[in-house]
């Protein structure tokens, strides 16, 4: 009897079978030493689309929403069909006593197993490989360790619910949009609200008008001092006279040391942004080289949400703070471990660091991306075992003509943590001074100065942002917040771009995330609901509380369809919103209802008017059965003369042709053909 293992991709498949000596390469998999190791590719089984269901949602109308799936069906792609077959095979054997799930420790992985094995009808006993790296002796501890699969039900109903609910609502929403306004748009319950604050953000930006201020700079005994702002130069410059061969005397001495703490560790998200920040890579990129390094046995488990390592790993602190340093090219300071190890902080996996493996590879085999990202993991452990880093921050008033001037001054005490990075431009340091102190104005320049708009996003910058969306309007407790997850958004930023609603823009060393005009016009026409990130701030919530065991995913699943049928149902169409979505097309003619224009689209000709709802079909029956392709042409003759003439015309009663006149009528409610001869 053997023991099937399975994976969920290929490489980490042949790491795992040769830990556990299947060494036997067939078709698909490994055999040996009682196991069989095989695979999925990702998600073999993925939702159905909706025209499985019934044909009719083969075409999107309105009246066919909502579309609420019951039950649920899945559909396997050829190029996936195979491996599916050879694993539903594996599963269905008699040679095989249990099935060991072994993709990816987290929620998605969860569900590419249990698709598996539920589509394939398995009963076997079920165990759970839970590791964190994918490190020779971490499987071997993982395997001695397995955990019986029923301890992830909970996970997988999570993850069934989030698959389901996101079916939902994308599917409805999208359809339901998307005919409204004739044009594709593709909504999601994170996609959505995450476009909503880059469309938000410009807006900012254009509304912004900026005013102008001016100051006095002072330069006395070797140092600067700044007035407050003035909103008229003139008074700036009075000002600046009277200080001119002036004397400025020392009113206030404040002088405070302050200390800054080592940074936590890396999750995916702060990593995804100091790569973006400090290397330019998108968060996408960061992700793959992250699960390339994973799969290469170099770092931790990339899609973490955690900061901290357990507290059980403590004294293994040093020696990882040593192999840091060998990657990063710097020198070791004093390690506190205890700083970096907080169970209580930990979720399903711990924060991304090297792997004791990295510490003998040869790094300089790695492509650069690989290479890079795994330096700025390595860089980060050790300004996080580090010292805090200590400084003294001198804050001092003078006073000059009457008016109050103001400097600062800054000395380090003690580098500490941030000795291993690259190190910033410091506040100059200020003279000894003390109250009272008087000495002459060497120079008084008037500067002038202008208020800026908010900044364009980044990936950086928007990547925080989606972390804290909607947290304050979240209860205090809540252990989801923010607009989707670690492992989620950067598939989330490239399909803004990919679906051309979003797109990057250059600007000196940083790519600005710019909403498109579709992306902006879709902003305009969306609900609040589908465009705050309290919906999915909310689900990520809820669904955590169904990980827990503390909600019914009937429950959740009974609240996302009512939103769906109420959305489909309520929604009536932005008054004038064809100016928001210009089409581009030719015009046809002039709409028999409105007036509008009619132009031609892949199923016919249609009136551009979104409170309109005029349309000829290019597959209408009645045309169909008497064999007429209706035509730019006829189209056209239809809209202005309300006929058109035709020859050829099938008879479905004698099975001959004929020529006539074919004739439009509309009622303003219902269109319909009909026949006329000379």
């Amino acid at each position: 009897m053997n023991r099937l293992v399975i994976a969920e991709k290929p490489s980490v498949g042949k790491a795992i079978a040769a830990v556990l000596g299947a060494h036997g390469r067939e078709d698909g998999c490994f055999i040996g030493n009682g196991y069989i190791v095989s695979w999925c590719f990702g998600h073999l089984a993925e939702l159905a689309a909706a025209d499985t269901y019934d044909e009719k949602y083969g075409k999107w109308r309105c009246e066919d929403l909502p579309i609420l799936p019951q039950p649920w069906r899945y559909s396997i792609s050829e190029d996936k069909r195979r491996q599916f077959d050879l694993l539903r095979e594996f599963m269905r054997s008699d040679e095989v006593s249990e099935v060991i799930n072994a993709c990816d420790a987290g929620r998605e992985g969860e569900l590419i197993f249990r698709t598996v094995y539920a589509l394939s009808g398995c009963t076997k006993p079920m165990k759970r490989l839970w590791i964190s790296s994918m490190e020779d002796e971490a499987i071997r501890e993982g395997f001695e360790n397995l955990r019986p699969g029923s301890e992830y039900d909970a996970l997988y109903e999570a993850a069934l619910c989030r698959s389901r609910a996101d079916w939902l609502v994308g599917i409805n929403a999208t359809r339901l949009f998307s005919v409204l306004y004739h044009r594709t748009l593709n909504v999601g319950r994170v996609v959505s609200p995450t476009l909503a604050l880059i469309v938000q953000r410009e807006a900012e930006i254009k509304a912004f008008t900026p005013v102008p201020f001016y100051t006095v700079d002072l330069t006395a005994n070797g140092f600067e001092a700044a007035s407050e702002r003035f909103s008229e130069k003139a008074s700036a410059e009075g000002l600046q006279k009277v200080c001119k061969g002036a004397s400025a005397t020392v009113t206030g001495v404040e002088r405070k040391e302050k200390t800054e703490k080592a940074p936590a560790l890396y999750d995916l998200t702060t990593l995804q942004r100091d790569a973006n920040r400090l290397l330019g890579y998108t968060a996408q990129q960061t992700l793959d080289y992250l699960q390339a390094l994973y799969e290469k046995k170099l770092c931790t488990y990339p899609r973490t949400d955690s900061r901290f390592l357990t507290d059980d790993m403590q004294d293994k602190v040093s020696e990882l703070a040593a192999i840091a340093a060998e990657i990063a090219g710097k020198a070791m300071g004093e390690v506190h471990a205890g700083q970096v190890c907080n169970s209580k902080k930990v979720s399903d996996h711990h924060a991304i660091v090297p792997t004791m493996t990295a510490g003998s590879a040869d790094l300089s085999a790695l492509p650069a991306g690989e290479r890079a990202v795994l330096e700025l993991i390595a860089q980060q452990v050790l300004c996080a075992v580090g010292s805090p880093h200590i400084y003294a921050e001198t804050a001092v008033t003078l006073d000059c003509g009457g008016a109050a001037f103001t400097a600062k001054g800054k000395t380090v005490l003690s580098v500490g943590w941030k000795a291993c990075l690259e190190q910033e431009q410091a506040d100059k340091p200020l003279p000894d001074l003390a109250e009272g102190m008087s000495f002459p104005v060497e120079s008084a320049a008037v500067k002038e100065g202008k208020t800026t708009p908010p900044k364009r996003y980044t990936e950086d910058t928007l990547l925080s942002a989606m972390e804290t969306a909607g947290a304050k309007d979240m209860p205090e407790d809540a252990e989801r917040k923010g607009l989707g997850t670690p492992a989620t958004r950067a598939a989330v930023l490239e399909k803004l771009v990919s679906t051309g609603f979003v797109e990057r823009k250059k600007a000196k060393k940083a790519v600005s995330l710019v909403p498109s005009g579709p992306g902006a016009a879709l902003i305009t026409v969306l609900p609040e609901q589908l465009q705050s990130p309290l919906l999915t701030a909310e689900w990520e919530s809820r669904l955590k509380e169904i990980e827990r065991g503390e909600l019914a995913a009937d429950a959740f699943m009974a609240d996302i369809s009512g939103m769906v049928r109420e959305l489909v149902t309520t929604y009536t169409p932005v008054q004038g919103a064809e100016t928001l979505f210009p089409s581009g097309r030719p015009v046809v003619g002039r709409c028999p209802r409105c007036g509008g224009d009619v132009t031609e689209s892949k199923a016919g000709f249609f009136c551009e008017s979104n409170a309109c709802r005029f349309g000829l079909w290019k597959d209408n029956k009645y045309l169909s059965a008497k064999k007429i392709t209706l035509t730019k042409r006829m189209a056209s003759a239809l809209l202005k003369d309300r006929r058109t003439f035709i020859s050829g015309i099938y008879s479905e009663k004698t099975g001959k042709t004929y020529d006539a006149f074919l004739t439009l009528r509309d009622d303003g409610a219902r269109t319909s053909f009909g026949i006329e001869f000379q």
